[in-house]
Order: structure tokens, then sequence, then C-alpha cells
């Protein structure tokens, strides 16, 4: 089992940047898929990206391409969202969360454990 804690979330301005933190407990962190997600009010819950177990391969939306970087730190038991660029429609609370799956995943029901999750709020 491993229990997730977002931070680095607040309130920025259009082309702005935040860098979100998600520390995991547990001493198996490195062997889960790490992925982050997004809810906006009345919206589902979307995929942003995902990372494998030793950060080399990743997967984004489209929608974040380019202007998103996730990486993690097994030592640390922490993964990372860097966010540049900010949108007013990015928007959101932002989970990271971590799936027991075997290749890089982007549906959230592969995911088992979530965060709480960070609120980003960006103006225009």
């Amino acid at each position: 089992q491993v229990q997730l804690v977002e931070s680095g979330g607040g309130l920025v301005q259009a082309g702005g940047s935040l860098r979100l933190s998600c520390a995991a407990s547990g001493r198996t962190f490195s062997s889960y898929i790490m992925g982050w997600f997004r809810q906006a009010p009345g919206k589902e819950r979307e995929f942003v990206a995902t990372i494998s177990w030793k950060g080399g391969r990743q997967l984004y939306a489209d929608s974040v391409k380019g202007r998103f970087t996730i990486s993690r730190d097994n030592a640390k038991n922490t993964v990372y969202l860097q966010m540049n660029s900010l949108k007013p429609e990015d928007t959101a609370v932002y989970y990271c969360a971590a799936s027991e799956a075997t290749a890089l995943v982007v549906g959230k029901g592969n995911y088992r454990y979530w965060g709480q999750g960070t609120q980003v709020t960006v103006s225009s």
C-alpha cells in the first residue's frame, strides 16, 4: 500500500509556472507507475501525464504536451509535475496516483492509490 500527498498548487497568472510534488510513503515506490490527473469543476477527472518505474518513459495528454514535464526521484519517493506556460484552462484540482500496472496506462481506473489533490488556479 502507498499513501500519496500532493503539494505545490496555488494561484498563478497565465503564462506562469508551477511545480507540483507528490510524496509517497512506503518502501516500494519505485515499483509503481505514477501518474498525474486533474479535475476541473463540473468535469470528469482526466489524465495529464504518467511515468515509468525508473522515469525513462513518459506519456502526456495532448493538451499539456510540450508545456508539462513529469519526473520522479525514487530516492526521495517523490513524483513531480513541472507546469510551464500555464493557461486558464489548466485550472483544476491536480491529483497524483499510483498504478500497479506493468506498462504506462492513462485510464484512471488503472490507478489504485490516489492523493487528496492540490488546487491549481490560473488567472487570465
